[in-house]
């Protein structure tokens, strides 16, 4: 199948690609060129706004917000190998702790790569209004990315609380720091200006790009934690937030919960907004293969080069799932194969053959051994991947209507209405398709919601959010002990800090 790829972006990342590879000290920075001189097509001003989604390209990758705050959570974990690999001097076992310090090298790529974005539609968004070229859908345009812009802002306040905001790329100033309510109401405010303005109906020509459905969808879930953020029940605005989404009528809740995670999966009709990765164009971007998996897999997949083996499932996440729960093959465990089913076989210390195992328990954190931890395959690898030649192609999904279906009923939930929902059949499919039986309200406690959002959305980059929102992300889980509030939130780095004097530190 012919991948489909939204030309605007692929424009823009291409640019962005040479623009970063170039060596030349001359070379020509598009942003100090005069409007006359650079915007003489619509085309022009469509390439450029594209370079605002370039900004998500970071997101799975191995230092990126993505890392951040799956191995703060209960279900990704990078223990030290027995090796003396991957201990990284400690990086990620502070964020496994949530003892993390502002100096920690993964913090910072993850804040910059949100305010990377930030600043970024703020120039598309000016240089577009300033722009004399005009066409039927340049107000569309400067919706869609002043909507991206709330979903950077969203991540912000949800990850760091109080943030530096600016809104206005001309302004040369320092930005002030806004609290939490001041931007989750200008996020809310930003939707609801331009959502009206966006693509409705998603089609090919719009896929990856902000509409209706993604704007509804992010509004539900700044509404689901209005609670938690900023201290209001806004739980009935989220639910009509879900109905805007589920009365477009144009997602679906996939037959096969895997093929929303498949190599070219543009076809699924369930995810709502995705990163489209390539392995020209955003080469170096999605290689969760070698991230996760051990040199053996390289017999199952027929991938090249060596694996970093580093991000493992956290020992007993496993056990949340029942043993018919499809979604248990999300993840790599037990005896593996190669590619054509036979036993795979490893030399042990002795130069003696054993069989390769993949245990999802690990006996010792600071010595893991090369076939503990469960692995991740929840994305679909492809034949003969290989780190920096041919990354995966799959597109990393950040809303799937899933998403939509499970914000509305926790939101009932919460209300003490779930059973107008729960009788839904497309909420009921979310379980069918997996091998289980419908949800009942009187199963929905707080454990097991909490457990079928993990379930669902394992290493979706979902979980942090949801522990904090069902008031677990203090308690202790496998050789993290318990934390205070003040870990809800990441700290500033400290090199923000250091350049911005109206900043002021989350408390630690």
């Amino acid at each position: 199948m012919k991948k489909i790829i939204n030309s605007l972006l692929i424009i823009a990342t291409t640019i962005m690609l040479a623009m970063t590879s170039c060596t030349d000290l001359d070379e020509v920075v598009y942003s100090d060129i005069p409007l006359d001189d650079f915007f003489h097509t619509e085309k022009d001003v469509l390439m450029n706004a594209g370079r605002a989604y370039t900004k998500l390209q970071r997101y799975p990758e191995e230092f990126s917000l993505w890392t951040l705050v799956e191995l703060a959570s209960d279900e990704m974990v990078a223990p030290a190998r027995d090796d003396g690999f991957v201990w990284d001097n400690g990086r990620w076992n502070e964020i496994h702790k949530h003892q993390l310090s502002s100096t920690n090298k993964i913090l910072t790529y993850a804040w910059n790569s949100v305010f990377e974005g930030i600043s970024a539609c703020n120039e598309v968004i000016y240089l577009t209004e300033e722009s004399a070229i005009t066409f039927p859908e340049k107000e569309r345009v400067v919706a869609e990315i002043k909507i991206l812009r709330a979903y950077f802002y969203y991540l912000a306040i949800d990850n760091w609380g109080n943030i530096p905001f600016t809104i206005d790329y001309t302004d040369k100033n320092l930005p002030l720091q806004k609290d939490r309510k001041f931007v989750f109401d200008y996020i809310e405010d930003e939707i609801l200006t331009n959502v009206d303005l966006l693509k409705d109906k998603p089609d090919p020509t719009y896929y990856g790009r902000v509409t209706q459905g993604m704007a509804y969808t992010l509004l539900a879930k700044l509404y689901l934690n209005a609670q938690e953020w900023i201290g209001e029940d806004k739980f009935q605005m989220s639910v009509d937030a879900c109905d805007k989404v589920i009365a477009l009528n144009s997602y679906k809740i996939a037959d096969d919960y895997f093929s929303n995670f498949a190599v070219y999966n543009e076809s699924s009709l369930e995810n709502i907004f995705v990163i489209p990765m390539n392995s020209i164009y955003t080469k170096d971007r999605f290689y969760w293969y070698t991230l996760t998996l051990n040199d053996a897999s390289r017999a199952t997949f027929n991938f090249k080069g060596g694996m970093w083996d580093e991000f493992v499932l956290e020992p007993y996440f496993l056990d949340k799932y029942a043993e018919n729960d499809l979604r248990r093959n999300s993840f790599l465990f037990g005896q593996q194969k190669d590619k054509n089913g036979n036993d795979i076989y490893i030399e042990n210390a002795n130069g003696e053959l054993e069989a390769f195992i993949y245990t999802p328990t690990i006996a010792n954190y600071m010595a893991r051994k090369k076939w503990e931890g469960a692995r991740c395959a929840k994305y679909e690898y492809q034949d003969g991947l290989e780190y920096y030649v041919t990354d995966m192609e799959n597109d990393y999904v950040l809303f799937r209507y899933t998403d939509v279906l499970y914000t509305k009923l926790e939101a009932l939930w919460r209300l003490g209405r779930a059973g107008e929902m729960i009788g839904d059949p497309d909420l009921q499919k979310i379980r069918t398709r997996v091998g289980l039986e419908p949800m009942q309200v009187s199963g929905l406690t707080d454990e097991e919601f909490l457990d079928e959002l993990g379930r669902e959305f394992a290493w979706e980059g979902h979980r942090r959010q949801d522990m904090i929102r069902f008031g677990a992300w203090g308690g202790s889980w496998w050789n993290k002990p318990p934390s205070g509030e003040n870990a809800k939130l990441f700290p500033i780095p400290q090199t923000v800090l250091n350049s911005n004097q109206n900043l002021v530190q989350n408390p630690l």
